[in-house]
């Protein structure tokens, strides 16, 4: 299932308290059952202002709907086409 990063611009975003976040979290597990088992909230990043959240999704208006439905901005929603990470450097790859 193709893999999403959602950029969401919430002011003092790193300055939440436990039970805000645990309130957007609770939302939008709300909002990801309401949509079925086709979205997936995989994990979220806090910055001073943005959230910036991965999804698996059949397709951004997926994750679109997610976001109105939940009151949650999308400023960006972009597909993640490839993933990077250390173990990169140590696969095989063909001539080019």
């Amino acid at each position: 299932m193709p893999r999403f990063l959602i950029e969401r611009t919430i002011p003092a975003a790193g300055q939440l308290t436990a039970v805000d976040r645990q309130m957007i979290a609770r939302k939008s597990c709300d909002v990801l059952r309401q949509l079925g088992p086709d979205i997936q909230w995989v994990q979220s990043y806090v910055s001073d202002d943005r959230f910036f959240c991965v999804y698996l999704s059949p397709d951004a208006e997926t994750v679109r709907e997610h976001a109105r439905r939940g009151g949650f901005p999308a400023d960006r929603v972009m597909e993640i086409h490839v993933i990077v990470d250390p173990t990169t450097a140590e696969e095989t790859v063909g001539a080019a």
